[in-house]
C-alpha cells in the first residue's frame, strides 16, 4: 500500500474515533421497582431541542404518575431518595405552571392503564445528551423516576406525586 492511502486510511480512522467522543444519539434506563425487579425502559433521544424519552413500563398501579429525572444517578430501593431531588441547575421552583419554574427535570405525567401498563413519549427542551450544566451526564449521572400519584406541575418539591415507586439510572 503507498504511502498516499496509507495516511489517508490513518486519517479516516482518526476521524471516526473523532466522531464517536461526541455528543452520543441516545441512552437509555432499565426502570426497577422497590424491589429491585426490571418493571420497564426508557430511551433518550437527541432531538432538535432537548432530548425526546420514550417510557415503556409495567406493574404499576392505574392511573396518573409523576415522573420526573432526578440528579443523582442512583436506584437503590425501596423509596430511591438515593437519586436525589429533580435536576434543576438553574435553581428555579417545580412545575411547568409555576411562575418561577419548572426545573430541567420536570415532565409531563405518565398514564398507567387498568393492566398496569403505561407508554408515554415525553419531551425536554430543557436538558441534553451533550455536555453542560443541564447533561443528562453530569458527574453522578442522572435517573429517571416514577412516582405513585400524580404531578400537579405547581407544587414545589416535586408536585405532590407522592412516593417514588420505580426508577431508572439514565446511561450512555
Amino acid at each position: 500500500m503507498s504511502y498516499n492511502k496509507l495516511a489517508l486510511l490513518a486519517a479516516l480512522l482518526c476521524a471516526t474515533a473523532a466522531l464517536g467522543q461526541g455528543t452520543p444519539k441516545s441512552a437509555h434506563a432499565d426502570i426497577v421497582n422497590a424491589q429491585g425487579q426490571k418493571i420497564g425502559t426508557a430511551r433518550f433521544l437527541a432531538a432538535k431541542s432537548g432530548v425526546k424519552i420514550e417510557v415503556n413500563v409495567s406493574q404499576l398501579s392505574p392511573g396518573t404518575h409523576g415522573i420526573h429525572i432526578h440528579n443523582i444517578g442512583k436506584c437503590e430501593g425501596p423509596d430511591f431518595t438515593s437519586a436525589g431531588p429533580h435536576l434543576n441547575p438553574e435553581a428555579k421552583h417545580h412545575g411547568k405552571d409555576n411562575p418561577e419554574g419548572p426545573h430541567a427535570g420536570d415532565l409531563l405525567n405518565i398514564e398507567v392503564k387498568p393492566d398496569g401498563t403505561g407508554k408515554a413519549t415525553l419531551h425536554d427542551a430543557m436538558v441534553t445528551l451533550g455536555e453542560g450544566t443541564n447533561s443528562l451526564f453530569h458527574d453522578g449521572g442522572t435517573a429517571i423516576v416514577i412516582h405513585a400519584k400524580e404531578d400537579d406541575y405547581k407544587t414545589d418539591p416535586a408536585g405532590n406525586s407522592g412516593p417514588r415507586i420505580a426508577c431508572g439510572v439514565i446511561q450512555k
